[in-house]
Protein backbone atom coordinates (compact mmCIF):
# COMPACT_ATOMS: atom_id res chain seq x y z
CA UNK A 1 0.00 0.00 0.00
CA UNK A 2 2.81 2.39 0.95
CA UNK A 3 4.75 1.59 -2.19
CA UNK A 4 1.61 2.14 -4.30
CA UNK A 5 0.98 5.58 -2.75
CA UNK A 6 4.64 6.51 -3.18
CA UNK A 7 4.48 5.45 -6.83
CA UNK A 8 1.45 7.64 -7.47
CA UNK A 9 3.10 10.63 -5.76
CA UNK A 10 6.28 10.06 -7.76
CA UNK A 11 4.30 9.78 -10.99
CA UNK A 12 2.47 13.06 -10.29
CA UNK A 13 5.62 14.81 -9.08
CA UNK A 14 7.63 14.36 -12.27
CA UNK A 15 5.33 16.47 -14.54
CA UNK A 16 5.28 19.17 -11.85
CA UNK A 17 9.09 19.29 -11.80
CA UNK A 18 9.22 19.49 -15.61
CA UNK A 19 6.71 22.38 -15.63
CA UNK A 20 8.62 24.19 -12.88
CA UNK A 21 11.92 23.84 -14.77
CA UNK A 22 10.27 25.02 -18.00
CA UNK A 23 8.91 28.21 -16.39
CA UNK A 24 12.17 28.82 -14.51
CA UNK A 25 14.12 28.58 -17.78
CA UNK A 26 11.58 30.91 -19.43
CA UNK A 27 11.99 33.47 -16.62
CA UNK A 28 15.79 33.31 -16.74
CA UNK A 29 15.96 33.66 -20.55
CA UNK A 30 13.61 36.65 -20.60
CA UNK A 31 15.68 38.41 -17.93
CA UNK A 32 19.05 37.37 -19.40
CA UNK A 33 18.27 38.61 -22.91
CA UNK A 34 16.18 41.57 -21.70
CA UNK A 35 13.26 40.57 -23.94
CA UNK A 36 10.56 43.22 -24.24
CA UNK A 37 7.34 42.28 -22.41
CA UNK A 38 5.36 43.09 -25.58
CA UNK A 39 7.35 40.41 -27.42
CA UNK A 40 7.46 37.82 -24.64
CA UNK A 41 6.53 38.57 -21.04
CA UNK A 42 8.08 36.57 -18.22
CA UNK A 43 6.03 34.06 -16.23
CA UNK A 44 6.10 36.39 -13.20
CA UNK A 45 4.70 39.26 -15.30
CA UNK A 46 1.97 36.96 -16.58
CA UNK A 47 1.09 35.84 -13.04
CA UNK A 48 1.01 39.47 -11.88
CA UNK A 49 -1.38 40.35 -14.72
CA UNK A 50 -3.58 37.37 -13.86
CA UNK A 51 -3.79 38.30 -10.18
CA UNK A 52 -4.53 41.95 -10.90
CA UNK A 53 -7.30 40.91 -13.35
CA UNK A 54 -8.49 37.86 -11.41
CA UNK A 55 -12.19 38.76 -11.37
CA UNK A 56 -12.20 39.76 -15.03
CA UNK A 57 -10.40 36.56 -16.09
CA UNK A 58 -12.47 34.39 -13.77
CA UNK A 59 -15.84 35.53 -15.10
CA UNK A 60 -14.73 35.11 -18.71
CA UNK A 61 -13.13 31.75 -17.96
CA UNK A 62 -16.44 30.43 -16.60
CA UNK A 63 -18.22 31.52 -19.80
CA UNK A 64 -15.72 29.69 -22.04
CA UNK A 65 -15.84 26.60 -19.81
CA UNK A 66 -19.65 26.57 -19.94
CA UNK A 67 -19.68 26.99 -23.73
CA UNK A 68 -17.19 24.15 -24.24
CA UNK A 69 -19.09 21.76 -21.95
CA UNK A 70 -22.36 22.48 -23.79
CA UNK A 71 -20.54 22.20 -27.12
CA UNK A 72 -19.12 18.78 -26.24
CA UNK A 73 -22.51 17.59 -24.99
CA UNK A 74 -24.19 18.75 -28.23
CA UNK A 75 -21.46 17.19 -30.37
CA UNK A 76 -21.77 13.89 -28.51
CA UNK A 77 -25.58 13.83 -28.77
CA UNK A 78 -25.60 14.45 -32.53
CA UNK A 79 -22.53 12.33 -33.37
CA UNK A 80 -23.63 9.33 -31.30
CA UNK A 81 -27.15 9.43 -32.75
CA UNK A 82 -25.72 9.53 -36.28
CA UNK A 83 -23.20 6.77 -35.55
CA UNK A 84 -26.03 4.46 -34.39
CA UNK A 85 -28.09 5.44 -37.44
CA UNK A 86 -25.15 4.77 -39.78
CA UNK A 87 -24.43 1.36 -38.24
CA UNK A 88 -28.03 0.18 -38.69
CA UNK A 89 -28.63 1.81 -42.08
CA UNK A 90 -25.91 1.65 -44.72
CA UNK A 91 -28.00 3.71 -47.16
CA UNK A 92 -28.24 6.61 -44.71
CA UNK A 93 -24.50 6.28 -43.99
CA UNK A 94 -23.62 6.40 -47.68
CA UNK A 95 -25.86 9.45 -48.14
CA UNK A 96 -24.80 11.52 -45.10
CA UNK A 97 -21.25 10.46 -44.20
CA UNK A 98 -19.68 12.45 -47.09
CA UNK A 99 -21.29 15.61 -45.64
CA UNK A 100 -19.61 14.94 -42.29
CA UNK A 101 -16.25 14.48 -44.04
CA UNK A 102 -16.81 17.70 -46.03
CA UNK A 103 -17.58 19.57 -42.80
CA UNK A 104 -14.33 18.28 -41.27
CA UNK A 105 -12.39 19.38 -44.37
CA UNK A 106 -13.88 22.89 -44.27
CA UNK A 107 -11.69 25.58 -42.64
CA UNK A 108 -13.93 26.17 -39.64
CA UNK A 109 -12.40 29.56 -38.84
CA UNK A 110 -13.99 30.75 -42.07
CA UNK A 111 -17.38 29.42 -40.89
CA UNK A 112 -17.28 31.32 -37.59
CA UNK A 113 -18.58 34.65 -38.96
CA UNK A 114 -21.46 32.84 -40.70
CA UNK A 115 -22.37 30.96 -37.53
CA UNK A 116 -22.43 34.23 -35.56
CA UNK A 117 -24.59 35.77 -38.29
CA UNK A 118 -27.03 32.84 -38.26
CA UNK A 119 -27.31 32.32 -34.50
CA UNK A 120 -26.98 35.86 -33.15
CA UNK A 121 -24.77 37.34 -30.46
CA UNK A 122 -25.67 35.06 -27.52
CA UNK A 123 -23.51 32.13 -26.38
CA UNK A 124 -25.27 29.87 -28.91
CA UNK A 125 -22.82 30.55 -31.80
CA UNK A 126 -19.89 29.67 -29.52
CA UNK A 127 -21.61 26.45 -28.42
CA UNK A 128 -22.36 25.53 -32.04
CA UNK A 129 -18.77 26.29 -33.10
CA UNK A 130 -17.47 24.20 -30.21
CA UNK A 131 -19.78 21.33 -31.18
CA UNK A 132 -18.81 21.43 -34.86
CA UNK A 133 -15.10 21.10 -34.10
CA UNK A 134 -15.66 18.33 -31.51
CA UNK A 135 -18.17 16.43 -33.65
CA UNK A 136 -16.08 14.46 -36.16
CA UNK A 137 -13.82 12.34 -33.90
CA UNK A 138 -16.85 11.23 -31.87
CA UNK A 139 -18.71 10.23 -35.04
CA UNK A 140 -15.80 8.27 -36.51
CA UNK A 141 -14.94 6.45 -33.29
CA UNK A 142 -18.60 5.83 -32.51
CA UNK A 143 -19.13 4.12 -35.86
CA UNK A 144 -15.95 2.07 -35.52
CA UNK A 145 -16.75 0.97 -31.96
CA UNK A 146 -20.33 -0.03 -32.79
CA UNK A 147 -19.35 -1.89 -35.96
CA UNK A 148 -16.23 -3.63 -34.69
CA UNK A 149 -18.05 -6.52 -33.02
CA UNK A 150 -16.99 -10.15 -33.28
CA UNK A 151 -19.09 -11.98 -35.89
CA UNK A 152 -19.41 -15.03 -33.65
CA UNK A 153 -21.11 -12.95 -30.94
CA UNK A 154 -23.47 -11.36 -33.46
CA UNK A 155 -24.36 -14.79 -34.82
CA UNK A 156 -25.04 -16.03 -31.31
CA UNK A 157 -27.44 -13.15 -30.69
CA UNK A 158 -29.23 -13.96 -33.96
CA UNK A 159 -29.47 -17.67 -33.06
CA UNK A 160 -31.15 -16.74 -29.77
CA UNK A 161 -33.38 -14.27 -31.66
CA UNK A 162 -32.26 -11.35 -29.51
CA UNK A 163 -33.88 -8.01 -30.30
CA UNK A 164 -31.96 -5.13 -31.85
CA UNK A 165 -32.41 -3.32 -28.53
CA UNK A 166 -30.76 -6.18 -26.63
CA UNK A 167 -28.01 -6.49 -29.23
CA UNK A 168 -27.25 -2.78 -28.98
CA UNK A 169 -27.14 -2.44 -25.19
CA UNK A 170 -25.56 -5.81 -24.36
CA UNK A 171 -23.09 -6.12 -27.23
CA UNK A 172 -22.50 -3.07 -29.40
CA UNK A 173 -22.56 -0.30 -26.77
CA UNK A 174 -20.19 -1.97 -24.25
CA UNK A 175 -17.85 -2.75 -27.13
CA UNK A 176 -17.98 0.88 -28.32
CA UNK A 177 -17.33 2.54 -24.94
CA UNK A 178 -13.49 2.54 -25.18
CA UNK A 179 -13.72 4.04 -28.68
CA UNK A 180 -16.23 6.67 -27.56
CA UNK A 181 -14.19 7.75 -24.55
CA UNK A 182 -11.01 7.97 -26.64
CA UNK A 183 -12.92 10.29 -28.97
CA UNK A 184 -14.38 12.31 -26.08
CA UNK A 185 -10.91 12.95 -24.65
CA UNK A 186 -9.78 14.32 -28.01
CA UNK A 187 -13.05 16.20 -28.51
CA UNK A 188 -12.92 17.82 -25.04
CA UNK A 189 -9.83 19.82 -25.99
CA UNK A 190 -11.25 20.57 -29.44
CA UNK A 191 -14.45 21.87 -27.81
CA UNK A 192 -12.40 24.46 -25.90
CA UNK A 193 -10.67 25.51 -29.12
CA UNK A 194 -14.03 25.80 -30.90
CA UNK A 195 -15.54 27.98 -28.18
CA UNK A 196 -12.54 30.33 -28.27
CA UNK A 197 -12.62 30.55 -32.08
CA UNK A 198 -16.28 31.54 -31.85
CA UNK A 199 -15.41 34.19 -29.25
CA UNK A 200 -12.70 35.59 -31.52
CA UNK A 201 -15.32 36.36 -34.14
CA UNK A 202 -18.40 37.73 -32.48
CA UNK A 203 -18.46 37.78 -28.70
CA UNK A 204 -18.04 40.39 -26.01
CA UNK A 205 -17.15 37.81 -23.37
CA UNK A 206 -15.13 34.66 -22.84
CA UNK A 207 -11.39 33.96 -22.93
CA UNK A 208 -11.33 34.40 -26.72
CA UNK A 209 -12.65 37.94 -26.29
CA UNK A 210 -10.06 38.61 -23.56
CA UNK A 211 -7.25 37.43 -25.87
CA UNK A 212 -8.42 39.61 -28.77
CA UNK A 213 -9.02 42.63 -26.53
CA UNK A 214 -5.68 42.27 -24.74
CA UNK A 215 -3.79 41.98 -28.04
CA UNK A 216 -5.55 45.11 -29.32
CA UNK A 217 -4.32 47.09 -26.31
CA UNK A 218 -0.92 45.32 -26.35
CA UNK A 219 -1.53 43.93 -22.88
CA UNK A 220 0.52 40.85 -23.73
CA UNK A 221 0.90 39.50 -20.15
CA UNK A 222 -2.92 39.46 -19.82
CA UNK A 223 -3.21 37.81 -23.22
CA UNK A 224 -0.77 35.08 -22.14
CA UNK A 225 -2.73 34.70 -18.91
CA UNK A 226 -5.96 34.09 -20.84
CA UNK A 227 -4.19 31.60 -23.13
CA UNK A 228 -2.80 29.83 -20.06
CA UNK A 229 -6.26 29.59 -18.50
CA UNK A 230 -7.67 28.14 -21.74
CA UNK A 231 -4.90 25.53 -21.77
CA UNK A 232 -5.47 24.73 -18.10
CA UNK A 233 -9.20 24.24 -18.74
CA UNK A 234 -8.43 21.96 -21.71
CA UNK A 235 -6.23 19.78 -19.46
CA UNK A 236 -8.86 19.76 -16.70
CA UNK A 237 -11.61 18.84 -19.15
CA UNK A 238 -9.47 16.02 -20.56
CA UNK A 239 -8.74 14.65 -17.06
CA UNK A 240 -12.45 14.86 -16.13
CA UNK A 241 -13.37 12.73 -19.17
CA UNK A 242 -10.60 10.27 -18.26
CA UNK A 243 -12.02 9.92 -14.73
CA UNK A 244 -15.49 9.40 -16.18
CA UNK A 245 -14.03 6.69 -18.41
CA UNK A 246 -12.80 4.73 -15.37
CA UNK A 247 -16.32 4.84 -13.92
CA UNK A 248 -17.85 3.75 -17.22
CA UNK A 249 -15.46 0.80 -17.46
CA UNK A 250 -17.41 -0.76 -14.57
CA UNK A 251 -20.60 -0.53 -16.67
CA UNK A 252 -18.75 -2.11 -19.59
CA UNK A 253 -17.65 -5.09 -17.50
CA UNK A 254 -21.13 -5.58 -16.06
CA UNK A 255 -22.98 -5.40 -19.39
CA UNK A 256 -20.49 -6.78 -21.90
CA UNK A 257 -21.20 -10.16 -23.42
Amino acid sequence: MGKSCFGKVKKGLFPGIVFALFFLAWEILVKAFNINRITLPSPLEILAAMFSNAEYLGSNFLITAFESVLGLFLAFAVAFFLSVLFVYSKNIKNALYPFAIALKATPLVALAPLIVLWFGSSILPMVVMSAIIAFFPILVNGIEGLELVEKEKLELFKIHKASKFSEFFKLRLPNALPFIFSALKIASTLAVVGAIIGEFTGSGKGLGFVIVNASYYLDIPLMFGAIGLASLWGITFFVAISLLETKASFFQKMTSF
